[in-house]
């Protein structure tokens, strides 16, 4: 990501880097927070938000964000199986400036499997230093 606001530019695609679907978290989160879920179905649509919560955290501390305003306009398309490899992806939709020296970012954020299909999107929308 670049190192300021002004640099961001809508249509930028940015790598998220990636998380396998390890088999023991996968069992560790059925059993503390899905109950009854089948693994054979995959990662619990939960357990794929988080996975996708920590890659955009490890792939966002060095940015300029100040600030996450939203998550919005969650879609789960498939429950990754254990063993699978996800990467994410973040493409820059929108940006808006919006004085003291910050500006507003709208972003489509990504999972992929291991073939490039969807597995999770959605859109955030976060503050970014000038």
């Amino acid at each position: 990501m670049p190192a300021s606001f002004d640099e961001i530019e809508i249509g930028q695609v940015v790598s998220l880097g990636d998380v396998r679907v390890e088999s023991r978290a996968l069992e560790a989160f059925i059993s503390a927070f899905a109950p009854g879920w089948p693994a054979e179905r995959g990662a619990p649509d939960a357990m794929v938000y988080a996975l996708w919560a920590r890659v955009d955290a490890a792939a966002t501390m060095g940015w300029p964000q100040t600030k996450r305003l939203g998550v919005d306009a969650l879609r789960w398309v498939r429950n990754p199986p254990a063993g699978e490899s996800l990467r994410g992806r973040m493409t820059v939709m929108g940006k808006d400036p919006v004085g003291d020296g910050k500006g507003i970012i709208i972003a489509q954020h990504d999972l992929l499997d291991e073939a490039g299909r969807l597995v999770f999107s959605c859109l955030t929308r976060s503050v970014f230093s000038r």
